[in-house]
């Protein structure tokens, strides 16, 4: 599912993000990415057994143990172990599983999609949500909304 209404539509709709393999190192992408949807309004759940606490919230070993309700499940984790944090998404009641960029695993997916799940494979939360709400940039500098239309010149 990679379309710009079905993203858009997805990253609108959640406000609790469980994120499986979130880093408390500031330099991993899990860390930079968490950090960034944290700034834009979402509850960062992170999902980690090795961390008591990432990005000031309480750490989770496994989505099992969460005890409220998540919206979205973004794994930053290797292809292989995707079947069975797909399976654990499902058991949540999370309504979206997100595997981050260089994650494919199709088998995920099917268990995932068969529980009634939508799902987004190798794209990154952060980069999306950039690229349809504003603040992609190169320097450091928000230029908006990327768009292929031209803007309206008066």
């Amino acid at each position: 599912m990679s379309d710009v209404a079905t993203l858009r539509r997805l990253l609108r709709n959640a406000r609790t993000l469980a994120v499986v393999g979130l880093s408390a190192d500031w330099f991993r992408p899990s860390f930079f990415a968490a950090k960034y949807m944290q700034e834009h309004g979402y509850r960062i759940v992170p999902v980690n057994p090795k961390y008591p606490e990432i990005l000031g919230e309480k750490s989770y070993p496994d989505l099992r143990a969460i005890p409220f309700p998540v919206d979205f499940v973004d794994v930053f984790r290797k292809p292989r172990d995707c079947v069975p944090i797909a399976r654990d998404a499902v058991v949540i009641g999370a309504k979206t599983l997100w595997l981050q960029i260089g994650v494919v695993n199709d088998e995920a997916k099917k268990v995932a999609e068969d529980a009634g799940l939508e799902v987004v494979m190798d794209r990154c939360v952060k980069i999306e949500y950039a690229r349809l709400f504003g603040g992609l940039n190169w320097m450091g500098v928000n230029t908006g909304i990327i768009s292929s239309r031209r803007p309206l010149l008066f």
